[in-house]
């Protein structure tokens, strides 16, 4: 990078964060708004009336102003952001990095634009909001990132593949990776594969796709994946193997395997898996670098195989789903019940 572009690059970043900074800003003065307009409907006695003449009152002498980011409308969805977010906390211990943003009356801090948390407060079970929160300031996401990762149901999916003993940690910390399993999805969503279009595909046509799409296929995946190859070729006497996809996982400091199949699991694609795993522990990996993780992702599966197939304690085989199309999120929540 060149002198001009260093310079170039710190001032793209101041004002970055200083439109970052006036985001965050504004979400506190909707907050307050949002407040203040609860305090003067209670001094109406909380009729209903009165409450509609004072939002409606209160756009029309802000907008002329303020343009029409203080319609009626608007300043209805800061008196529910308030009402939501008033007796709404997220541990300060989640998110260290911000000590020196300002609280509100009751200790609540915001990090996200109030595009973020239009959506976010729209999302009725708590656990289930705190969890996309802090996963977004996590990440970064962005608002449609956001909406993607809701949409493809992350929430239930990491509960449905979690420990239940685990669950609730979802809403304290959001998505925590300390061991092999807490990597895994089950299913996997890649909607943005474009694949529901075509009648027949193959296990290379689904490849090329990932890779074609390898951005929104490690934000599927998770944190802490990096993307090392395809058709990782391994040879043993003269045979010639080739593992599908292969990355790295900063957090657990390992190799994850993929082998993509299109069809229904057998034990067979379990068996293959171990070899590949077994040849990277062996001949691969480093000596303080941690075992080697491999997920068969399939079309299908049977359960029983799976548990008939690999050791009681396994912790580095994995068989998980693969969808091409959002799931339902009902039908998620009803297996999360059911468990």
């Amino acid at each position: 990078m060149s002198f001009n572009e260093e310079i170039l690059d710190l001032l793209i970043q101041a004002k970055n964060n200083v439109k970052k900074a006036v985001n965050i800003s504004m979400v506190y003065t909707y907050y307050e708004i949002g407040r203040r307009i609860i305090v003067e409907e209670q001094n109406g006695n909380g009729r209903a009336e009165y409450g509609k003449h004072l939002l409606h009152d209160l756009a029309d002498y802000l907008t002329p102003n303020f343009g029409k980011g203080y319609s009626a409308d608007n300043l209805k969805l800061m008196r529910r952001f308030y009402t939501v977010y008033s007796n709404d906390k997220i541990g300060e211990t989640v998110f260290p990095q911000f000590e020196n943003l300002p609280s509100t009356e009751t200790g609540r801090k915001f990090y996200l634009s109030w595009s973020h948390y239009l959506k976010l407060m729209r999302i009725t079970n708590v656990d289930e909001r705190h969890f996309y929160e802090i996963e977004a300031v996590r990440n970064k996401w962005s608002l449609s990132e956001l909406k993607r990762q809701f949409d493809s149901s992350l929430y239930e999916r990491l509960a449905l593949s979690t420990d239940k003993e685990k669950v609730s940690q979802l809403a304290l910390e959001g998505h925590v990776i300390e061991k092999s399993n807490d990597l895994v999805k089950d299913p996997y969503v890649l909607e943005f594969l474009g694949l529901p279009e075509l009648p027949v595909y193959s296990e290379k046509e689904l490849e090329s796709r990932i890779i074609d799409n390898l951005q929104k296929f490690l934000l599927e995946l998770g944190k802490g994946f990096t993307f090392v190859g395809r058709q990782q070729r391994i040879t043993l006497d003269e045979d010639h193997y080739f593992i599908d996809l292969v990355f790295y996982n900063r957090y657990l400091r390992c190799f994850v395997l993929f082998d993509l199949k299109i069809g229904e699991l057998k034990h067979q694609d379990l068996g293959q898996m171990q070899m590949y795993v077994n040849y990277y522990d062996r001949t691969v990996k480093l000596p303080d670098e941690n075992s080697t993780i491999g997920i068969v992702l399939c079309k299908d599966k049977k359960q029983s195989l799976v548990e008939m197939t690999l050791p009681e304690n396994n912790t580095q085989i994995f068989a998980s789903k693969y969808e091409t199309v959002l799931p339902s999120k009902e039908e998620l929540k009803k297996l999360l019940q059911s468990e």
